[in-house]
Order: C-alpha cells, then structure tokens, then sequence
C-alpha cells in the first residue's frame, strides 16, 4: 500500500494505523521534517520510505511499480489554507499537478487495483445552505479550495474516462495527536484555551 505525503499529519497516522494491523506501507515523503513525524509514531523503520514529490511524475511511478502497489491513498497535498492563498502557484503544483500524476501513475502501474483521493470540504465553498452534502456543487474558489475542486473532478474524469477504481473522500477539520499548526481551529482553539 502507498501512502502519498505520509509524513504528514494526517498520512503519518494513517500509516501508523496501517502498520500496526499489519500492512505493508510504502510512504513517500519529501522532507526531513515528515521523516520525523514517522519516526516520533515508532514506524519509521517498519515501512519503505521513498524520497520524493508527487510532483516528479517518475518519483511516483517508481514508488508504485517498484513496490507492486496494489492500494494507493493520496494524501499528500500543501493542507494549509494561509499557505495556499500566500503561494498558489506551488499550491496548485503540489495539489493539482501532484494529483494528476499520482492517478496516471496508478493508470499505468498494473498492480494498482484500487485509489483512495483526500479532498477536502473546502471543495464546497461558500454555500447558501448548510450543511451540505456530497450532492451539493463544487463552488471552491480561493486558492486552496480550487485546488480541490481539481482534485475531485480530475479523479472523477480518470475513474470515468479509464476506470480507475478511485474514490474521493472530503475530509473537514481532521485534527489529532501532533498537530502543531495553530492555524488549523481545533489546534488553534486547544493553544488559546
């Protein structure tokens, strides 16, 4: 199984779950500081690491093929709003460019059997009524929710134009052990109290 960005938050727990019922993970990370969140969850040393970005297309390939990935859970992504509206363009690249690659990646790489995409609730935008649903439009447009409004209709056009077998969840203020970006609200609101 590929965890795309598993040294991040989210990706770092998830591939800690996964180790610990007993999957074979590969992870690819592309900084030192993502080593780090793995290593401080104790799994460092019990998964494959790839170095790399999703944007390097080849990266991504290598990863899949070299490992006979079967399972790919896309997780990587520049996650932080304030982030994404200071620098879209490497937004954009990390989330839209790093998306299309990893779903032509796993469209080239036999043993991918099935693909799990994180979007995000932000996708929705503003809307007129609340709550939503999956139903509701797409109306993402700053810089961060645009891009996720891509990943979703890239994932839905790869799954109906080749029948990648994807699937796109819309996380919402996913939020954990480790989570030092007082940005986020939960965070933010745990600092302040």
């Amino acid at each position: 199984m590929l965890v795309t960005g598993a040294g991040g938050f989210a990706a770092s727990w998830i591939s800690k779950a996964l180790v610990e019922a007993g999957a074979t993970v590969v992870g690819i990370v592309r900084d030192s500081p993502g080593e780090q969140q793995l290593t401080d969850h104790g799994i460092r040393n019990k998964m494959a690491i790839v170095h790399g970005s999703i944007v390097d297309y080849a990266a991504v390939e290598r990863a899949l093929n070299e490992y006979e990935v079967d399972t790919c859970l896309h997780l990587a992504a520049q996650a932080i709003v304030g982030a994404a509206n200071r620098s879209p363009l490497s937004t954009f690249e990390s989330n839209i460019k790093g998306t299309w690659n990893v779903l032509e990646a796993c469209r080239n790489i036999a043993t991918v059997k099935s693909v799990a995409v994180a979007s995000s609730d932000k996708a929705y935008g503003d809307q007129p009524v609340l709550p939503y649903t999956e139903d509701t439009t797409l109306n993402g447009t700053y810089p961060y929710d645009a891009s996720k409004v891509c990943t979703d209709v890239l994932t839905k056009s790869y799954a109906v134009t080749y029948g990648l077998p994807a699937t796109i969840t819309r996380c919402a203020n996913i939020y954990g052990g480790g989570d030092t970006n007082w940005s986020r609200i939960v965070p933010g609101t745990m600092r302040s109290l």
